[in-house]
């Protein structure tokens, strides 16, 4: 197997990497208080010593008090929470890596009375969970716009304790992905409506985000089709729907777009090949990242497929190759084996640690 094109250099403006594999963010919750600590130091530099490209870090909490739901999940606000990434990216960047942070705000994704901030409530443009029962009031446009400056000053102080570039949680039923579906998003203002309305949030984040870093800082976008127990669930039915979608995030200033599918070889409409990497990357123009079970073995995957890992890698390759997409995001396998990436360059591929859910419990 050739694995070449897997490990060339990637550069797009701001952004160069010694190869085209990303790592995926991945909720860990190893920081008490919010503060990523020097075991969450070593475990992101062991990825970039084991070959990792990129490192998008787990997501990260901006600053509103119903950002996320877990006391351990990592903050990116706060003297201490800041001074703990920075001594992330100092290991990270010693060993040779690149890292960014992912901005997060899960939204109507939080029950009441959640840890941190117990009285803190939901947000969501409707105040609808993922099932579109009413749980709070919609958000107020004092509160759109306050969490709108909590992402541009989380991505200014990325910037400024070394990150190399941003990016923004859009996907998997989380805040900005709960205006982006109609489901969750039935508001008659600006910020709903139809499919290019319903936009107007997170094209508000990327404007306000680009204005705080400058024209080279690095941003990327993360979204999704399927959504948090609703696998189904499409925002664009066709490729045309896709790119009234697209357009407005691509023009507000997305560098790149980390498209989030659960199998990274399916088709993403009937009549194409082109998975969602494939598509968003013919309709906007710019670098995507492609993401979805790359790496797992036919073990893991079996339920939905007959693939092992061998003929996984080798579909991906052939797509890579094809120039569907620019980068590979790797997420479960590198939980298990920091290494996964110098395996597969040097052909060790039968020394890979495959990946089991004991691997998540604990952070090595």
């Amino acid at each position: 197997m050739n694995t070449d094109k897997l490990f060339e250099p990637f550069r797009s403006g701001g952004l160069s990497l010694q190869n085209r594999i990303v790592m995926a963010p991945m909720t860990r919750a190893f920081s008490p208080g919010g503060v990523a600590g020097d075991d969450v130091a070593a475990y992101y530099r062991k990825r970039a010593e084991g070959g990792v490209g990129l490192i998008v870090t787990e997501g990260t909490a901006v600053n509103h008090p119903a950002a996320v739901s877990h006391p351990n999940i990592p903050n990116i606000y706060g003297e201490a929470a800041l001074a703990g990434w920075a001594k992330v990216v100092e290991e990270v960047h010693a060993a040779g890596g690149k890292i960014v942070p992912q901005l997060w705000h899960v939204g109507m994704d939080r029950s009441i009375g959640d840890l941190p901030n117990a009285e803190a409530l939901p947000v969501g443009p409707s105040g609808l969970d993922l099932s579109g029962r009413e749980v709070t009031e919609p958000m107020t446009r004092e509160e759109i716009q306050g969490i709108v400056s909590a992402f541009a000053r989380a991505a200014a102080d990325a910037k400024i304790i070394g990150f190399d570039g941003i990016e923004l949680h859009g996907a998997h039923g989380y805040l900005i992905d709960q205006f982006f579906w109609e489901k969750t998003n039935k508001r008659t203002d600006e910020y709903g409506g139809d499919l290019e309305a319903r936009t107007t949030f997170a094209v508000e984040i990327i404007d306000a985000c680009r204005r705080a870093v400058g024209p080279d800082f690095p941003i990327i976008l993360r979204f999704s089709q399927w959504k948090s127990g609703d696998y189904a669930a499409k925002l664009a039915g066709t490729p045309d729907e896709l790119a009234r979608f697209l357009t407005p995030l691509s023009n507000a200033g997305v560098d790149i777009f980390h498209c989030s599918t659960r199998r990274f070889w399916l088709p993403e409409f009937e009549g194409s090949e082109l998975n969602l990497a494939g598509w968003t990357k013919k309709i906007t123009g710019k670098p995507t990242i492609t993401v979805g079970s790359v790496g797992l073995n036919s073990e893991f995957v079996n339920a939905v497929t007959e693939k092992n890992e061998e003929d996984n890698l080798e579909r991906l390759l052939e797509k890579l190759e094809n120039g569907e997409f620019d980068l590979v995001a790797v997420g479960r396998a590198l939980i298990s084996d920091p290494a996964w990436p110098a395996k597969v360059q040097s052909g060790r591929r039968d020394e890979i640690i495959p990946f089991t859910s004991e691997a998540t419990k604990t952070l090595l």
